[in-house]
């Protein structure tokens, strides 16, 4: 049934929509309901709680700082559709992160830890120390930990130091002996070394298995052989986040590279925006640091427990407590590639759909390897924005190079946070002979296709394309959901060697068959999708699988749609600034996330076309950035059975999960979505697994003969015995 809004509310009104930055602080907060959950091994409560911190890193690098540039620039508001002053978004931001980071270590000191000391995983404090502690420790902080550490005086001969960004510190009061007066100095815990250091255990008591306490213990206890002579006052374990957001000026840049690695240096430098504390620093070293760090009072927080939670990672990665993790699974080879002689060979006979990482991300891997190896290859353009830091995609295309083939890389040196990565990747492939190419300036290549050009044995050339919607990174490709997409249609072929043609070379946008590409034409086109549908009123139906939802044009068109009765549905992982269930506006409009033991990442979108379905896949969110500020691919699946495995084992699935879904409500805040009486609990990415583990299945009783022909059998023995060795 259609509604009519009672009022004629503006679509431009800021009330309709939620702030970003908010809306993110959310999306970690459900991130941190997953350390909270009981139901959640131990060492994965402990992952989430690490995961929170990250992001919050993150978060305060580029989000924060960028907001701090913006007051000091004199910028009132934010660039988001709600219109919220910047002053008032920091200030919530404080309140929140505050709230939020309460929470983190109540979950922590109550919950987790208890837990894991009863499974014997012991966490001590300086004062839990027992004498053979002490000793032990004062082995290791001799031989592994005092040659590296270096005090630092703070005085007029000695500025405040520039410490590095996310690093633990120590900063010391101390004097003189005789002398009242008070001297500062400051020690950095090298993040060479581990953050926790064992201590020995009980042989007479076997059910304690680890004993760990923290670096800044070992130096805490030991902080007057840092400064002999002198009288220790009080000491503080403190923590600065730096500024790591950057803009390039293109009318500024002749050489992108060069560009790149200054801006990279100066993020070393970048101005501090934000300060944690241990809760009990005394106030005048908090005074001291704010006033050397140049922060306000609002940019402090006071911590009650372990600061850098990142570090728990290290505890989380111990051997052995398989009862304290999640089921181990191994990802499901793609049959159609195991029964075919080569890559080729199956991605001829059938267009194949990936669903990492319940699938495996290995056939993606072999494809670019198979393509290096084989002398009928003649080409291989890729695109890299984010891979792995030993990435064998990486390896194979140099190995191509070495093979005489013609090999293009487009690497996205401006990737957030990776630039220095893939600086070093860029090098290492032109050592290799690869042409590398940096794409555009004002312009981020997002896009992830692989196009590979064959002769074949009839002495044709046949064209081969991969494309995704996650990064070309075997590494994340085991937590992420993704989907990759195998093709030699000529349609998909032609727009991949247009797009790459387009992203190396001069030429005018050409006219793509299949591929929707942004920034020229995918933002108008998923208005144009939209828009068709709320033309169809109740008979529309939108449904999109995605991680974020910002850009306004996109937003405007779906409350629209929304109004002249269309069901939409979004599975939305991240940032959403829609507002569902408004009177009027959006009550057809439902909004929910997923955060599981896998980030979900793949974007899927399903418009009804009054009963003739469409969709599509690609590496695109419905962000500004995406759609305006990036080389996008968005493409549609039209294979009959692979468009409905689209549809009914990603979309429906997701939509149905009442495990680990949470969904949106009109304030701004999530709700966890809760099983109906009588209705059996459906977790989405525990279905996913179930559902690949079938498809495999599904696909041998479809392909017996090639599986049982003696030329492919042999031919598996042979990659087998490859890859073994």
């Amino acid at each position: 049934m259609t509604v009519i809004p009672t009022t004629s509310v503006s679509l431009d009104d800021p009330s309709l929509y939620i702030n970003r930055e908010l809306s993110w602080l959310e999306f970690n907060r459900r991130v941190l309901e997953e350390a909270h959950d009981p139901t959640v091994p131990l060492l994965e409560r402990l992952k989430f709680l690490a995961i929170f911190e990250s992001n919050l890193d993150e978060f305060f690098m580029v989000r924060v700082g960028g907001l701090q540039q913006k007051v000091q620039l004199g910028i009132t508001y934010g660039s988001g559709a709600d219109r919220t002053p910047v002053k008032e978004i920091l200030e919530r931001i404080a309140q929140v992160v505050s709230r939020l980071s309460v929470d983190a270590y109540r979950i922590l000191g109550d919950e987790v830890l208890p837990g894991l000391e009863r499974e014997g995983i012991l966490f001590r404090q300086l004062k839990d120390l027992t004498e053979a502690d002490r000793k032990h420790l004062g082995e290791i902080f001799r031989k592994q930990i005092f040659p590296v550490l270096t005090p630092l005086a703070i005085d007029p001969g000695h500025p405040f130091p520039h410490l590095l960004n996310k690093s633990l510190n120590l900063a010391v009061i101390l004097r003189r002996p005789g002398n009242p007066e008070e001297l500062f100095a400051v020690v950095q815990a090298p993040s060479v070394l581990p953050r926790f250091v064992s201590l020995p255990t009980d042989p007479s008591n076997p059910s304690v298995r680890h004993i760990f306490t923290t670096l800044e213990t070992v130096i805490r206890l030991h902080m007057q052989e840092l400064f002999p002579g002198m009288q220790l006052d009080r000491d503080s374990v403190f923590r600065v986040t730096r500024n790591s957001d950057f803009e390039i000026e293109d009318e500024e840049v002749e050489d992108l590279l060069k560009t790149i690695e200054e801006e990279v240096r100066k993020r070393r430098r970048g101005a501090a925006v934000r300060l944690q504390l241990e809760q009990d620093t005394p106030e005048e070293l908090e005074q001291f640091l704010t006033a050397a760090l140049d922060l306000d009072p609002i940019d402090v927080y006071r911590l009650p427990g372990l600061l850098d939670l990142t570090g728990l990672f290290q505890v989380q990665g111990l051997p052995g407590y398989p009862h304290l993790r999640d089921p181990q699974f191994t990802p499901q080879l793609v049959h159609e590639f195991q029964v075919a002689p080569t890559v080729f060979t199956a991605i001829r006979n059938r267009d194949i759909l990936v669903h990492h990482p319940y699938e495996s991300f290995s056939c993606v891997v072999d494809f670019i390897e198979a393509a290096a190896n084989d002398e009928r290859v003649l080409a291989i353009k890729q695109t890299l924005y984010r891979t792995s830091s030993d990435s064998p995609i990486v390896r194979a295309l140099q190995r191509a190079a070495d093979n005489g083939k013609q090999v293009t890389a487009v690497i996205e040196i401006k990737a957030r946070l990776d630039e220095e990565r893939n600086i070093v990747w860029a090098r290492e492939l032109e050592k290799a002979g690869v042409h590398v190419v940096f794409g555009f300036v004002g312009l981020k290549t997002h896009c992830k296709v692989a196009l590979v050009v064959r002769r074949e044995e009839d002495n044709s050339i046949r064209r081969y394309v991969h494309l995704g919607t996650g990064n070309y990174n075997p590494q994340t490709a085991r937590i992420y959901t993704d989907l990759g997409y195998f093709t030699c249609n000529p349609d998909y072929c032609e727009d991949a060697s247009a797009l790459f043609n387009y992203l190396t070379g001069y030429c005018e946008l050409p006219q793509w068959r299949k591929f929707i590409v942004a920034p020229s034409r995918l933002l108008s086109f998923m208005i144009e999708q939209i828009n068709r549908e709320a033309d169809l009123g109740p008979r529309g139906r939108i449904i999109a699988k995605l991680n974020g939802v910002l850009e306004q044009n996109v937003m405007k068109a779906i409350y629209r749609a929304s109004q002249a009765g269309v069901k939409i549905d979004l599975i939305c992982r991240g940032i959403c600034a829609l507002r569902p269930g408004i009177p009027g506006i959006s009550e057809n409009l439902r909004v929910i996330s997923i955060v599981d033991r896998f980030l979900e990442h793949s974007r899927i979108y399903y418009f009804g076309n009054d009963g003739d379905p469409q969709v599509y896949i690609g590496s695109s969110d419905w962000m500004d950035r995406n759609l305006i500020r990036r080389v996008e691919v968005v493409f549609p699946v039209e294979i009959p059975e692979l468009k409905k495995r689209l549809i009914d084992e990603i979309l429906h699935v997701s939509m149905a999960d009442n495990v680990k879904a949470r969904e949106l409500l009109p304030d701004g805040s999530y709700r966890r979505v809760q099983p109906s009486e009588g209705q059996p609990r459906i977790r989405s990415q525990e279905r996913f697994l179930e559902l690949a583990a079938q498809h495999s299945a599904r696909m041998k009783e479809m392909l017996p003969k090639i599986e049982t022909d003696p030329r492919i059998v042999s031919s598996r023995r042979t990659r087998s015995h490859q890859s073994s060795g």
